[in-house]
């Protein structure tokens, strides 16, 4: 499946957009054209008023700082299934045997829905949870149910900016199989080489992503002059980006933007970010015009893709 080019620009600084009109479904023009220069000129945004309560944010952080703060020996209990559950080991390889092979000087923790496993659904199951540490649990349980209420609003504002209706893109978030993760980078002072930094340049796979960041700087964007501009957290807000499949559903109109991390601060940085994906059956392909060939099932193109980004996983 070819993902259609999008028109970003040479930004130089990323939008911020109020998320309380989204969250009280008012689709006026103001709000809307925002949010659609947003995407289709830079193809990330930060959203303030963004409606998830910040105790829930910090007891988060807190029990990320936990775990990751264990000894390896430990942390290896929970090693990341083939299922995208449990722990991604610090300095794991991506894109192994491919021209983009490198390793990520990041760590992380990944849980998704608890549900059954199936042909149909082979990514789905059960997490993987330190007995240990219910806390971790229960915070990330807590904050996947407030940042899904963000994530419905913000696929409403999407539909509206692509010209549908405000609930038109509901039919592709059947039983989502979005993802959380928990990420802890160490301070990286003086990479020598892309291929060893916190995270190698990518664009993400889904349909969008809202991340939360620390007060650490490290998130860079590449615009389409190849600059790397710097994305520093901003107090209670989100980062939004748009991610592969809302570019193709969009025909190349939304920007799924290469970016990068590189933990330069000198301290520990950690990021919280939810992947925002569709549904199984969601069709990978433009949800107008005439796209050539059946659409691939969302699915299967996860599959495929979280195969060859993460090794280590074991993904058949």
């Amino acid at each position: 499946m070819a993902i259609p080019l999008s028109r970003r620009m040479d930004f130089s600084e990323i939008p911020q957009i109020d998320g309380a009109g989204l969250r009280s479904g008012d689709d006026s023009r103001g709000i809307i054209d925002e949010l659609a220069t947003a995407c289709t000129d830079v193809g990330f945004f930060y959203v303030r008023n963004h409606g998830v309560p910040a105790t829930l944010i910090s007891d988060l952080r807190v029990q990320a700082s936990q775990f990751f703060n264990r000894p390896m020996a430990e942390k290896l209990k929970w090693k990341i299934n083939a299922r995208m559950r449990g722990y991604l080991p610090l300095d794991y390889s991506s894109y192994e045997g491919e021209e983009r092979a490198a390793k990520s000087h990041q760590e992380g923790f990944w849980v998704g829905y608890e549900r059954h496993v199936s042909d149909r659904t082979p990514l789905q199951g059960p997490n993987l949870w330190p007995e240990d540490q219910p806390g971790l649990k229960n915070a990330m349980a807590a904050y996947f149910e407030a940042v899904e209420g963000l994530a419905k609003a913000l696929q409403r504002g999407f539909s509206a900016a692509l010209g549908m209706q405000p609930h038109g893109l509901d039919r592709c978030f059947s039983e989502p199989m979005s993802l959380l993760k928990l990420n802890h980078y160490p301070p990286q002072e003086a990479p020598e080489s892309v291929k060893h930094i916190g995270v190698v340049p990518h664009s993400d796979s889904g349909a969008f992503t809202i991340l939360w960041q620390d007060e650490g700087d490290g998130l860079e964007i590449q615009n389409k002059s190849g600059e790397w501009i710097g994305a520093p957290s901003i107090p209670d807000t989100f980062v939004i980006n748009i991610g592969n499949v809302l570019q193709t559903w969009s025909g190349g109109r939304f920007s799924s933007t290469p970016h990068r991390v590189i933990n330069r601060g000198g301290r520990d940085r950690y990021s919280i970010p939810f992947f925002v994906n569709p549904g199984a059956d969601a069709p990978v392909g433009p949800l107008k015009g005439s796209g050539r060939g059946q659409p691939v099932r969302f699915a299967d193109y996860m599959r495929e893709t979280l195969r060859r980004t993460f090794p280590v996983a074991n993904i058949p």
